[in-house]
Protein backbone atom coordinates (compact mmCIF):
# COMPACT_ATOMS: atom_id res chain seq x y z
CA UNK A 1 0.00 0.00 0.00
CA UNK A 2 0.75 3.52 -1.09
CA UNK A 3 0.57 5.30 2.81
CA UNK A 4 0.20 9.34 2.27
CA UNK A 5 -0.28 11.94 4.93
CA UNK A 6 0.05 9.82 7.36
CA UNK A 7 1.75 10.57 10.89
CA UNK A 8 1.51 10.70 14.54
CA UNK A 9 -0.91 13.84 14.67
CA UNK A 10 -3.78 11.28 12.40
CA UNK A 11 -3.27 7.74 14.07
CA UNK A 12 -5.47 5.43 12.24
CA UNK A 13 -8.44 4.26 13.88
CA UNK A 14 -8.18 0.50 14.82
CA UNK A 15 -11.20 -0.99 12.76
CA UNK A 16 -8.71 0.45 9.56
CA UNK A 17 -5.70 -1.96 11.10
CA UNK A 18 -6.59 -4.48 8.67
CA UNK A 19 -6.75 -2.45 5.58
CA UNK A 20 -3.50 -0.91 6.41
CA UNK A 21 -1.57 -3.54 6.14
CA UNK A 22 -2.84 -4.80 1.91
CA UNK A 23 -1.78 -3.32 -0.90
CA UNK A 24 -5.06 -1.19 -1.08
CA UNK A 25 -3.73 1.49 -3.45
CA UNK A 26 -3.07 4.38 -2.54
CA UNK A 27 -3.65 5.97 1.20
CA UNK A 28 -4.91 8.62 2.42
CA UNK A 29 -6.02 9.69 6.15
CA UNK A 30 -8.34 12.49 7.86
CA UNK A 31 -8.26 13.49 3.91
CA UNK A 32 -10.76 16.78 3.18
CA UNK A 33 -13.40 15.81 0.77
CA UNK A 34 -14.01 19.51 -0.41
CA UNK A 35 -10.65 18.52 -2.83
CA UNK A 36 -12.84 15.85 -4.19
CA UNK A 37 -15.36 16.81 -5.78
CA UNK A 38 -16.99 20.10 -8.10
CA UNK A 39 -18.58 21.55 -5.27
CA UNK A 40 -15.78 22.33 -3.06
CA UNK A 41 -17.51 21.35 -0.26
CA UNK A 42 -17.16 18.56 2.38
CA UNK A 43 -15.15 18.17 5.83
CA UNK A 44 -12.34 15.05 5.76
CA UNK A 45 -13.05 11.30 5.52
CA UNK A 46 -11.32 9.20 7.98
CA UNK A 47 -9.75 7.17 5.17
CA UNK A 48 -9.79 7.77 1.34
CA UNK A 49 -8.12 5.09 -1.37
CA UNK A 50 -7.62 5.17 -4.52
CA UNK A 51 -7.49 1.50 -6.07
CA UNK A 52 -5.50 0.22 -9.19
CA UNK A 53 -7.03 -2.89 -10.29
CA UNK A 54 -10.72 -4.58 -9.52
CA UNK A 55 -9.18 -7.05 -6.77
CA UNK A 56 -8.50 -3.92 -4.99
CA UNK A 57 -12.09 -2.61 -5.09
CA UNK A 58 -13.29 -5.81 -4.48
CA UNK A 59 -10.62 -6.25 -0.86
CA UNK A 60 -12.19 -2.99 0.44
CA UNK A 61 -15.57 -3.77 -0.21
CA UNK A 62 -15.19 -6.83 1.43
CA UNK A 63 -13.52 -5.95 4.82
CA UNK A 64 -15.81 -2.78 4.99
CA UNK A 65 -18.51 -5.04 5.02
CA UNK A 66 -17.19 -7.67 7.04
CA UNK A 67 -15.53 -4.79 9.47
CA UNK A 68 -18.71 -2.92 9.63
CA UNK A 69 -17.13 0.06 8.02
CA UNK A 70 -19.49 3.02 6.58
CA UNK A 71 -18.38 3.46 3.10
CA UNK A 72 -18.29 5.34 0.04
CA UNK A 73 -17.21 4.93 -3.92
CA UNK A 74 -16.89 8.02 -5.91
CA UNK A 75 -15.65 9.09 -8.95
CA UNK A 76 -14.21 12.26 -9.93
CA UNK A 77 -17.53 13.65 -7.23
CA UNK A 78 -19.17 15.79 -9.67
CA UNK A 79 -22.81 14.97 -9.10
CA UNK A 80 -22.37 14.48 -4.72
CA UNK A 81 -22.73 16.84 -2.03
CA UNK A 82 -20.71 15.74 1.00
CA UNK A 83 -21.73 16.88 4.51
CA UNK A 84 -19.93 19.38 6.33
CA UNK A 85 -18.72 16.89 8.66
CA UNK A 86 -17.30 14.62 6.21
CA UNK A 87 -17.62 10.84 6.12
CA UNK A 88 -16.76 8.28 9.15
CA UNK A 89 -15.41 5.73 7.40
CA UNK A 90 -13.92 4.58 3.86
CA UNK A 91 -14.29 6.60 0.51
CA UNK A 92 -13.30 4.63 -2.19
CA UNK A 93 -12.31 6.94 -5.01
CA UNK A 94 -12.30 5.48 -8.62
CA UNK A 95 -10.28 7.44 -10.79
CA UNK A 96 -6.89 7.93 -13.36
CA UNK A 97 -5.48 4.49 -11.68
CA UNK A 98 -8.98 2.75 -12.99
CA UNK A 99 -9.09 5.18 -16.38
CA UNK A 100 -7.50 3.30 -19.75
CA UNK A 101 -9.94 3.65 -22.52
CA UNK A 102 -9.31 0.89 -25.65
CA UNK A 103 -11.14 1.02 -28.88
CA UNK A 104 -11.09 -2.03 -31.61
CA UNK A 105 -13.72 -0.96 -34.51
CA UNK A 106 -16.80 -0.22 -33.32
CA UNK A 107 -16.15 -1.53 -29.93
CA UNK A 108 -14.85 0.35 -27.26
CA UNK A 109 -13.45 -1.18 -23.55
CA UNK A 110 -13.19 1.79 -20.81
CA UNK A 111 -12.80 1.16 -17.47
CA UNK A 112 -14.80 2.74 -14.63
CA UNK A 113 -11.98 5.72 -13.46
CA UNK A 114 -11.60 6.68 -16.91
CA UNK A 115 -12.48 10.75 -17.75
CA UNK A 116 -15.93 11.33 -19.67
CA UNK A 117 -15.15 13.87 -22.01
CA UNK A 118 -11.74 12.11 -23.06
CA UNK A 119 -14.47 8.91 -23.81
CA UNK A 120 -16.05 11.25 -26.35
CA UNK A 121 -12.61 12.69 -27.44
CA UNK A 122 -11.21 9.28 -28.26
CA UNK A 123 -14.36 7.96 -29.99
CA UNK A 124 -14.40 10.75 -32.09
CA UNK A 125 -11.08 10.54 -33.42
CA UNK A 126 -12.04 6.68 -34.10
CA UNK A 127 -15.06 8.29 -36.47
CA UNK A 128 -17.61 6.36 -33.72
CA UNK A 129 -20.83 8.98 -33.14
CA UNK A 130 -23.55 7.86 -30.58
CA UNK A 131 -21.28 9.86 -27.79
CA UNK A 132 -21.05 13.87 -28.75
CA UNK A 133 -23.65 14.40 -25.69
CA UNK A 134 -21.17 13.50 -23.62
CA UNK A 135 -18.26 15.92 -24.45
CA UNK A 136 -19.42 18.04 -22.17
CA UNK A 137 -19.71 15.93 -18.59
CA UNK A 138 -17.37 16.12 -16.24
CA UNK A 139 -16.92 12.99 -14.61
CA UNK A 140 -15.62 8.92 -14.60
CA UNK A 141 -17.33 6.73 -16.70
CA UNK A 142 -18.64 4.69 -13.69
CA UNK A 143 -20.55 7.40 -12.37
CA UNK A 144 -22.33 8.00 -15.70
CA UNK A 145 -23.19 4.57 -16.20
CA UNK A 146 -24.57 4.21 -12.69
CA UNK A 147 -26.67 7.09 -13.33
CA UNK A 148 -27.23 6.57 -17.11
CA UNK A 149 -25.91 10.20 -17.12
CA UNK A 150 -25.85 12.14 -20.43
CA UNK A 151 -27.57 15.41 -21.92
CA UNK A 152 -30.14 16.09 -24.39
CA UNK A 153 -32.02 13.96 -22.67
CA UNK A 154 -30.07 11.24 -24.16
CA UNK A 155 -28.22 8.74 -21.65
CA UNK A 156 -24.80 6.56 -22.43
CA UNK A 157 -26.75 3.10 -21.29
CA UNK A 158 -27.83 3.60 -25.15
CA UNK A 159 -24.42 2.41 -26.29
CA UNK A 160 -23.46 -0.19 -23.79
CA UNK A 161 -23.47 -3.81 -24.62
CA UNK A 162 -21.81 -4.73 -20.94
CA UNK A 163 -20.73 -3.59 -17.67
CA UNK A 164 -18.26 -5.32 -15.55
CA UNK A 165 -18.94 -4.85 -11.90
CA UNK A 166 -18.10 -5.53 -8.50
CA UNK A 167 -20.88 -6.22 -5.88
CA UNK A 168 -21.47 -4.54 -2.90
CA UNK A 169 -19.99 -7.76 -1.06
CA UNK A 170 -16.93 -8.23 -3.26
CA UNK A 171 -18.07 -10.51 -5.89
CA UNK A 172 -16.47 -9.69 -9.48
CA UNK A 173 -19.97 -10.48 -12.42
CA UNK A 174 -20.71 -8.91 -15.72
CA UNK A 175 -23.92 -7.64 -17.03
CA UNK A 176 -25.74 -7.31 -20.42
CA UNK A 177 -27.16 -4.27 -21.13
CA UNK A 178 -30.97 -5.39 -20.40
CA UNK A 179 -29.76 -6.53 -17.00
CA UNK A 180 -28.53 -2.85 -16.44
CA UNK A 181 -32.22 -1.85 -16.91
CA UNK A 182 -31.61 1.61 -18.10
CA UNK A 183 -33.96 4.41 -18.18
CA UNK A 184 -33.89 8.39 -17.95
CA UNK A 185 -30.91 9.30 -15.54
CA UNK A 186 -31.67 5.90 -13.90
CA UNK A 187 -29.75 1.96 -13.57
CA UNK A 188 -30.44 -0.95 -11.89
CA UNK A 189 -26.68 -0.41 -10.49
CA UNK A 190 -28.35 2.64 -8.20
CA UNK A 191 -28.30 1.95 -4.87
CA UNK A 192 -26.78 -1.67 -4.94
CA UNK A 193 -23.47 -0.82 -3.61
CA UNK A 194 -22.08 -1.82 -6.71
CA UNK A 195 -18.78 -0.31 -8.14
CA UNK A 196 -18.35 -0.21 -12.11
CA UNK A 197 -14.78 -1.13 -13.67
CA UNK A 198 -15.24 -1.68 -17.00
CA UNK A 199 -17.99 -1.06 -19.71
CA UNK A 200 -18.00 -1.82 -23.55
CA UNK A 201 -19.73 0.18 -25.64
CA UNK A 202 -20.68 -0.05 -29.04
CA UNK A 203 -20.87 2.95 -31.48
CA UNK A 204 -21.59 3.21 -35.07
CA UNK A 205 -19.78 4.76 -37.51
CA UNK A 206 -20.23 8.50 -38.40
CA UNK A 207 -18.26 11.85 -40.40
CA UNK A 208 -15.62 12.56 -38.11
CA UNK A 209 -16.27 16.69 -39.11
CA UNK A 210 -19.80 16.46 -38.25
CA UNK A 211 -19.31 14.78 -35.15
CA UNK A 212 -16.43 17.36 -34.43
CA UNK A 213 -18.73 20.20 -35.42
CA UNK A 214 -21.57 18.80 -33.02
CA UNK A 215 -19.39 18.43 -29.88
CA UNK A 216 -17.68 21.71 -30.37
CA UNK A 217 -21.40 23.64 -30.89
CA UNK A 218 -22.36 21.43 -27.30
CA UNK A 219 -19.44 23.17 -25.68
CA UNK A 220 -20.41 26.42 -27.19
CA UNK A 221 -23.53 26.26 -25.57
CA UNK A 222 -22.51 25.11 -22.52
CA UNK A 223 -19.97 28.04 -22.43
CA UNK A 224 -22.94 30.39 -22.76
CA UNK A 225 -25.16 28.93 -20.84
CA UNK A 226 -23.22 27.17 -17.74
CA UNK A 227 -21.22 29.13 -14.86
CA UNK A 228 -17.64 27.33 -15.02
CA UNK A 229 -15.39 29.84 -12.74
CA UNK A 230 -17.50 29.12 -10.01
CA UNK A 231 -17.71 25.06 -7.99
CA UNK A 232 -21.03 24.10 -9.01
CA UNK A 233 -22.45 20.37 -9.40
CA UNK A 234 -23.70 20.86 -12.74
CA UNK A 235 -27.66 20.34 -12.73
CA UNK A 236 -29.26 20.48 -9.25
CA UNK A 237 -32.62 19.49 -10.01
CA UNK A 238 -34.22 16.30 -12.60
CA UNK A 239 -36.61 17.53 -15.45
CA UNK A 240 -39.53 15.24 -15.94
CA UNK A 241 -41.15 14.55 -19.15
CA UNK A 242 -44.58 16.18 -17.09
CA UNK A 243 -42.71 18.94 -16.10
CA UNK A 244 -40.98 19.69 -19.31
CA UNK A 245 -44.36 19.44 -21.65
CA UNK A 246 -46.29 21.62 -18.79
CA UNK A 247 -44.30 24.51 -17.31
CA UNK A 248 -40.77 23.59 -18.84
CA UNK A 249 -37.51 22.42 -17.34
CA UNK A 250 -36.38 23.16 -13.67
CA UNK A 251 -33.78 26.36 -14.54
CA UNK A 252 -36.78 27.89 -16.03
CA UNK A 253 -38.91 27.47 -13.71
CA UNK A 254 -36.82 28.46 -10.82
CA UNK A 255 -35.90 31.48 -13.03
CA UNK A 256 -39.45 32.33 -13.57
CA UNK A 257 -39.90 32.12 -9.84
CA UNK A 258 -37.49 34.95 -9.43
CA UNK A 259 -34.96 33.52 -7.58
CA UNK A 260 -31.85 33.90 -9.68
CA UNK A 261 -29.08 35.37 -7.48
CA UNK A 262 -31.01 34.12 -4.19
CA UNK A 263 -27.82 33.24 -1.77
CA UNK A 264 -27.72 31.43 1.44
CA UNK A 265 -24.14 31.38 2.97
CA UNK A 266 -21.62 31.06 0.51
CA UNK A 267 -24.41 29.41 -1.89
CA UNK A 268 -25.90 30.94 -4.38
CA UNK A 269 -28.10 30.45 -7.37
CA UNK A 270 -26.90 30.98 -10.79
CA UNK A 271 -27.53 34.13 -12.54
CA UNK A 272 -26.10 32.60 -15.60
CA UNK A 273 -28.83 29.59 -15.13
CA UNK A 274 -30.79 28.84 -12.58
CA UNK A 275 -30.49 24.94 -12.11
CA UNK A 276 -27.09 25.33 -10.99
CA UNK A 277 -26.14 26.09 -7.21
CA UNK A 278 -22.23 27.68 -7.15
CA UNK A 279 -19.94 27.60 -4.51
CA UNK A 280 -19.48 31.46 -4.42
CA UNK A 281 -16.92 31.09 -1.22
CA UNK A 282 -17.04 29.39 1.92
CA UNK A 283 -20.24 27.51 1.00
CA UNK A 284 -20.95 24.64 3.50
CA UNK A 285 -23.38 21.89 3.34
CA UNK A 286 -26.01 23.33 5.10
CA UNK A 287 -25.92 26.38 2.74
CA UNK A 288 -26.66 24.41 0.18
CA UNK A 289 -29.42 22.19 1.27
CA UNK A 290 -31.26 25.46 2.99
CA UNK A 291 -31.03 27.15 -0.41
CA UNK A 292 -32.65 23.49 -1.96
CA UNK A 293 -35.32 23.93 0.32
CA UNK A 294 -36.12 27.11 -0.28
CA UNK A 295 -36.34 26.71 -3.96
CA UNK A 296 -38.66 23.49 -3.74
CA UNK A 297 -40.75 25.31 -1.35
CA UNK A 298 -41.05 28.47 -3.82
CA UNK A 299 -41.55 26.14 -6.61
CA UNK A 300 -44.15 24.00 -4.91
CA UNK A 301 -46.49 26.87 -3.84
CA UNK A 302 -46.09 28.79 -6.83
CA UNK A 303 -47.04 25.88 -9.35
CA UNK A 304 -47.36 23.11 -7.38
CA UNK A 305 -44.78 20.57 -8.48
CA UNK A 306 -42.10 19.10 -6.28
CA UNK A 307 -38.62 19.98 -7.81
CA UNK A 308 -36.67 16.02 -7.10
CA UNK A 309 -32.49 16.29 -6.91
CA UNK A 310 -30.30 15.02 -9.52
CA UNK A 311 -27.46 15.68 -6.86
CA UNK A 312 -27.02 13.37 -3.94
CA UNK A 313 -25.92 14.19 -0.60
CA UNK A 314 -23.43 11.96 1.18
CA UNK A 315 -24.12 11.63 4.94
CA UNK A 316 -21.66 11.26 7.94
CA UNK A 317 -21.98 7.58 7.77
CA UNK A 318 -21.53 7.03 4.42
CA UNK A 319 -25.27 7.01 2.88
CA UNK A 320 -26.10 8.76 -0.39
CA UNK A 321 -29.53 9.87 -0.99
CA UNK A 322 -31.01 12.66 -3.41
CA UNK A 323 -30.25 15.91 -1.73
CA UNK A 324 -33.28 16.97 -1.32
CA UNK A 325 -34.40 14.33 0.73
CA UNK A 326 -32.19 15.52 3.43
CA UNK A 327 -32.77 19.36 3.03
CA UNK A 328 -36.32 18.52 3.75
CA UNK A 329 -34.78 16.67 6.96
CA UNK A 330 -33.81 20.08 8.03
CA UNK A 331 -36.66 21.85 7.40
Amino acid sequence: MTSQNLSSEHPLPPAFQELAAQPLGKFFCHEPLARHNSWKIGGPADLLIEPETPQQIADVLQIARLRGIPLVVIGQGTNLLFDDAGVRGIVLKVGAQLGKIEIAGQRILAEGGAWVPQLARLAMRAGLAGLEHCIGIPGTVGGLVIMNGGSQRRGIGENILRVWIVGAEGEQRMLSQAECDFSYRHSALQGTGAVVVKVELECPYGDIREIRREMVCDLRNRRHKFPRKQPNCGSVFLSTTEMHASVGPPGKIIEAAGLKGTRIGGAEISRQHANFIVNSGGATSADVLALIRQIRRTIRDRIGFELCCEVRYVSPLGQIMPAHLQADRLA
